[in-house]
């Protein structure tokens, strides 16, 4: 069943082994999951370091679905704590979503209403 609703995805791009460390803190403000990619970052092979920081290729993507009234804050708790400058090194955005398919608390709320 198809639901039309706004929603956003925010994508969190961190330092590896840091994924955890960001969920913890997008949970904090209200992030009910998310899901981790391994990733390399390429097209830095000419860059060893950007404005006095070590780039390092081996990365973590974090997938996190949100009601729109959460992104702010969730967005928020993430850059401040692991946002540049930190070991995590955090490079987020977000994207509008306005339909998802598929999702088992969605299918529930539906059946309740």
């Amino acid at each position: 069943m198809e639901q039309t609703f706004g929603h956003n995805l925010i994508l969190v791009i961190v330092n590896q082994g840091f994924a955890a460390e960001v969920m913890e803190s997008a949970k904090s403000a209200g992030a009910t999951g998310g899901t981790v990619i391994h990733a390399t970052g390429s097209g830095m092979e000419h860059f060893e370091t950007f404005f006095g920081l070590t780039l390092k290729p081996e990365k973590e993507l974090i997938l996190i679905l949100t009601p729109q009234h959460l992104k702010k804050g969730i967005m928020s708790a993430v850059v401040d704590v692991h946002g540049p400058g930190t070991d995590a090194d955090a490079f987020l955005f977000s994207l509008p979503v306005d339909k998802v398919s598929g999702l088992t608390a969605q299918k529930s709320e539906v059946k309740k209403q």
